[in-house]
């Protein structure tokens, strides 16, 4: 196998990169000389070299805490558990959660091996026990497996006396109905508010 298709298959293996992107990529690194290969391996060293789990909820951090842990100014009883790190920036582009976080590192998939003791379930549920934690919203993903995931956390946070609330699902502003399917459209109308 030559370097190109060595390159070309490790970029496939990316999230949203398929076989044709990851031969455009590579060359045009090819395209680019060597410093800019360089630099993006640099990149990746540093990256895998710094980066790791907060001690605390496991967003990812190059500090023993990340900068959500250290701010006091955080509501230290309501926690927020995510799939992924990477879900904790989206909750907070939106700029209405003010608690903390737990990322429990995916999701239960029995298909693919992922059991309970894969993710950091047992340590959410350490922090509850702990820490004073008064609610846990699960924002895991409306799939059948973050919804499987979702009603496990909730049995094993049962006895706690912890309140545990699902992040509500539904239609999209801006969205039109037509083109919904019924699932989020039977979301939609479940999680429905009293107007006025």
């Amino acid at each position: 196998m030559s370097a190109i298709d060595d390159l070309a298959n490790e970029l496939s293996k990316l999230p949203g990169i398929g076989r044709k992107t990851a031969l455009r990529l590579t060359y045009h690194l090819l395209k680019h000389g060597r410093e800019r290969s360089r630099r993006l391996a640099d990149a990746l060293l540093t990256l895998s070299d710094r980066v790791r789990p907060c001690e605390r909820c496991n967003n990812l951090t190059e500090e023993p805490l990340c900068s959500i842990c250290r701010d006091p100014r955080r509501d230290q009883v309501v926690l927020c558990a995510v799939e992924e790190a990477s879900d904790i920036g989206a909750i907070e582009r939106a700029g209405e959660f003010r608690g903390l976080y737990h990322v429990l590192g995916g999701r239960l998939s029995p298909l693919d091996g992922i059991g309970p003791e894969d993710l950091a379930i047992a340590e959410l549920v350490r922090r509850v026990q702990t820490e004073g934690i008064r609610e846990v919203i699960l924002a895991t993903n409306p799939s059948l497996e973050g919804e499987a995931t979702a009603v496990y956390v909730q049995r094993e946070l049962a006895g706690t006396g912890v309140v545990v609330s699902r992040i509500a699902r539904g239609l999209p502003v801006g969205g039109d109905l037509e083109y919904a399917d019924g699932v989020t459209i039977a979301q939609a109308l479940q999680a429905r508010r009293v107007m006025g």
